[in-house]
C-alpha cells in the first residue's frame, strides 16, 4: 500500500481549515488510518475544529482496546464530537464550530469507512464510485427529485450541509464496508476539490498517475486552483 495526502489553502481563502491525516503503520488496533476533516466557524474556529477532532481521534483509538473497526470508529467519533462540542460551549470564540469527517481504514481486503458531512471517499477501479454520501441541502433535494446532480454542483446553497462534528451533543455518522480489489485507488477529500472538478476529470488525473499517489494527489490540487481554488483543498490518495 502506498499514500500520499496533501492540504492547500487554496486561490480565495486566508485560512487552511482543512486538516488530513494519514498513516499506513498501525495505530491502536487498526492496522492503517487515514483522515480528512473540512473545519467551519468564525475565524479560526473551523481551523481549530478540524485539527482538534483529528487529533483527539487518533489519540483516542491509539489508547483503545476495542478491535472491531467499526465499533472503535463509532466509539471515536461519539467521543471526539461530546469534547469538540463541550469546547464549543466552554469557549465563546469557538461558539457553533464543526467540521465534516471521513474516516477510513483498510484491513485486508476489506475498507471501512466512517463519513459525517459532505467531504467523499471514492474508489477508483473499473470505474470511479463515490462510496460516502454526502450531508449536505443539495444532496438531500437531488435525493428527492428537486434537483439532478449537475444542478446541485452549481446550486448557491450547496456548501450547506446537513451533519457535522461537533455542532450538536449526538452525531450520526454512516458507515460504510467496501471490497477492495488489487489495484484499487482510494481518493479522499473535501469540497474544495470537488466543487472544482467534475468525477469524470478527477478519475482521469488519478489513471494517469495510478502508480505515483504523491504525483496524484498534487496534481490534482494544482488542477483544483486553476480552475478557481475557491476553498481550502484537501486531498488523500491510496494505492492498494
Amino acid at each position: 500500500m502506498k499514500a500520499f495526502s496533501i492540504t492547500d489553502i487554496g486561490e480565495k481563502r486566508k485560512i487552511n481549515q482543512d486538516y488530513v491525516f494519514c498513516e499506513v503503520n498501525p495505530i491502536g488496533s487498526l492496522p492503517n488510518l487515514f483522515i480528512v476533516a473540512d473545519g467551519m466557524g468564525g475565524h479560526k474556529a473551523g481551523d481549530y475544529a478540524s485539527r482538534f477532532c483529528v487529533e483527539f481521534f487518533t489519540q483516542f483509538v491509539q489508547k483503545s482496546n476495542i478491535e472491531s473497526p467499526i465499533a472503535l470508529m463509532e466509539e471515536a467519533i461519539r467521543a471526539t464530537n461530546e469534547a469538540l462540542y463541550n469546547e464549543s460551549k466552554q469557549r465563546e470564540e469557538l461558539e457553533g464550530m464543526g467540521t465534516t469527517f471521513v474516516v477510513a481504514t483498510i484491513c485486508g481486503k476489506e475498507m471501512y469507512v466512517a463519513n459525517i458531512g459532505d467531504s467523499r471517499l471514492y474508489v477508483i477501479g473499473h470505474e470511479i464510485r463515490q462510496i460516502t454520501e454526502d450531508h449536505s441541502l443539495v444532496q438531500a433535494m437531488v435525493k428527492t427529485g428537486e434537483l439532478n446532480r449537475d444542478e446541485a454542483r452549481v446550486h448557491p446553497n450547496k456548501n450547506i450541509i446537513t451533519r457535522a462534528l461537533g455542532v450538536s451533543e449526538v452525531v450520526q455518522p454512516d458507515f460504510f464496508e467496501v471490497e477492495l480489489l488489487d489495484g484499487d485507488i482510494v481518493l479522499m477529500c473535501s469540497d474544495g476539490l470537488t466543487n472544482m472538478l467534475e468525477d469524470e476529470y478527477i478519475e482521469k488525473i488519478v489513471r494517469e498517475n495510478a502508480d505515483d499517489p504523491k504525483t496524484a494527489a498534487e496534481t490534482l490540487v494544482k488542477t483544483a486552483n486553476q480552475y478557481g481554488g475557491k476553498d481550502n483543498i484537501a486531498v488523500i490518495v491510496i494505492k492498494v
